[in-house]
């Protein structure tokens, strides 16, 4: 019989891994049926960008926000707050007649899916410490990934069990039953609400830049072609507004009062460098997703459900290497993120030859294969870099720096959702032949192996600035940790 306060721990992990696959999966199942939807909505290509990327715009624009009101307030009431949101826009994206409504509903559907998201990562960090910190965020991280990983297949097979008119619509409500669930269980399951902040005013100022800063990053890659000026005008500001956060920081740490950026965040290279390795991680995962779904229904002419089947390994890959991530990361330490990195490498370059040199009838069994390879790459990373990133953490800064964390993969994802499908689509003559789309397919995935590569590069920075532990220490994330309750190691 377990202790009351582990299996109160152990309750809390279950709500967040639950909000965690919920709002995650929404995303990833919707990218398979975008080719339906489109022809059903009549949606042009700008329609579909925002349908598409500005979930995630909306995402990374309510994470910074969310996790400094969660720290400011206590995580629990906007936790329910953001997942009751989330459904409610769900259904009606689901229901939509147009693709204005369903862009709205989407970007309304993408910032409560920050807050949950805000509320998960300061949560954990909340309720668990020292080794088993390490293993809550692992689990959540590869249930996310894991999540993001079965969403094309599960969308492939609603499409082809219902048809292109009412599957996609259902690939939209397929994560409906999973938020109720969750807010059941946040309900009843999830502490009551405490402040951690030190001062419970949160920045409102700093916040607002932090937006900012987000929005003129984000919204050039997924506004329409024919807006090149605009474009230019928000990128043009990006860099003055984060002059201007910069300095409104050190001016509210000058009078005293908590910046929104926790210094150790500012000063931290493991927790900057970890970062930007997950932005290119995530980004390169993302795009050679959707191009890869793109390929082979529009330049092989698969159905859907045989696109699904071969995005399937990925997930399976993920989900049994995540689970073996932490034997790995105990022999050989942080090597284990290159590691993965190294592989993820590999297999997009694999993919490039694959579809250039095999023959059409054994193509997609080939591209399994690959895919296979990159799930089990995704596997050896993603959790033990985000668990690396978090380890040090201050307790007042929790939601904060997950919120950052994940704002920053965002716009990787709303980077690279727009650039690497753009080279495939101006590489691929029109209508796609099969060489053409060929040779496309594998300029993109040379360029998501170019941000992998980035990844590896920083993240032997990233072992330079931690000195290089030969293997892990009693402080590190994978050590025994002197507080490492409650536990869960059982779950």
């Amino acid at each position: 019989m377990l202790p009351g306060e582990d299996r109160a721990a152990r309750r809390t992990l279950l709500v967040c891994l639950a909000a965690g696959t919920t709002t995650l999966l929404d995303q990833a199942v919707l990218n398979i049926a975008v080719p339906s939807m489109r022809h059903a909505l009549g949606a042009d290509t700008g329609d579909v960008q925002w349908i598409v990327a500005g979930y995630s715009l909306a995402f990374g624009l309510a994470l910074v926000p969310g996790g400094s009101l969660g720290d400011a307030y206590g995580r629990k009431r906007f936790f329910l707050l953001g997942v009751a949101a989330f459904l409610l826009a769900g259904t009606v994206a689901a229901t939509g007649r147009g693709p204005g409504t369903l862009i709205a509903a989407r970007l309304v559907q993408g910032a409560a899916a920050g807050l949950v998201n805000a509320q998960v990562i300061g949560t954990l960090q909340d309720v668990f410490h020292g080794q088993d910190r390490g293993r809550a965020l692992g689990l959540y991280a590869v249930t996310a990934g894991v999540a993001t990983a079965l969403g094309p297949p599960l969308g492939g097979a609603l499409v082809a069990l219902l048809g292109p008119g009412q599957g996609w619509r259902c690939c939209l409500l397929l994560s409906a039953p999973c938020a109720l669930l969750t807010l059941g269980l946040g309900a009843h399951w999830l502490p009551p609400p405490r402040r951690t902040a030190r001062d419970p005013r949160p920045d409102l100022l700093g916040i607002a830049l932090a937006c900012a800063c987000t929005l003129t990053v984000m919204v050039p890659f997924i506004r329409t072609p024919d807006s090149g000026g605009q474009a230019l005008l928000w990128a043009a500001a990006a860099p003055a507004l984060v002059l201007a956060l910069a300095g409104q920081q050190r001016l509210r740490a000058r009078r005293g009062r908590p910046p929104l950026l926790h210094p150790a965040l500012r000063t931290s290279k493991p927790y900057l460098l970890g970062t930007a390795i997950a932005m290119a991680q995530f980004g390169a995962s993302l795009a050679s997703s959707l191009v890869l779904t793109v390929f082979l229904q529009e330049g092989l002419g698969l159905s859907a459900l045989r696109t699904a089947a071969v995005t399937l390994p990925s997930a399976l890959a993920m989900g049994v290497t995540s689970a073996c991530a932490w034997r790995v990361v105990r022999r050989i330490g942080p090597r284990a993120v290159p590691l993965g990195l190294a592989l993820g490498i590999g297999a997009a370059l694999a993919g490039a030859v694959v579809v250039l040199t095999v023959p059409s009838a054994a193509l997609p069994v080939a591209c399994a294969g690959v895919q296979a390879l990159t799930g089990a790459a995704a596997g050896l990373t993603v959790s033990p870099n985000q668990t690396r990133v978090l380890h040090h953490v201050p307790a007042e800064a929790a939601g904060v720096a997950g919120g950052i964390l994940q704002m920053a993969q965002r716009i990787a994802a709303a980077v690279c959702l727009s650039a690497v499908p753009a080279v495939y689509l101006r590489s691929a003559p029109a209508p796609p032949d099969g060489s053409g789309a060929r040779a496309a397919y594998a300029l993109a995935s040379c360029v998501c192996a170019g941000l992998l590569a980035v990844a590896l590069l920083l993240s032997r920075l990233s072992a330079t600035a931690r000195g290089r532990p030969s293997s892990p220490g009693p402080t590190d994330e994978t050590g025994p940790g002197p507080d490492a309750r409650p536990s869960v190691a059982n779950i």
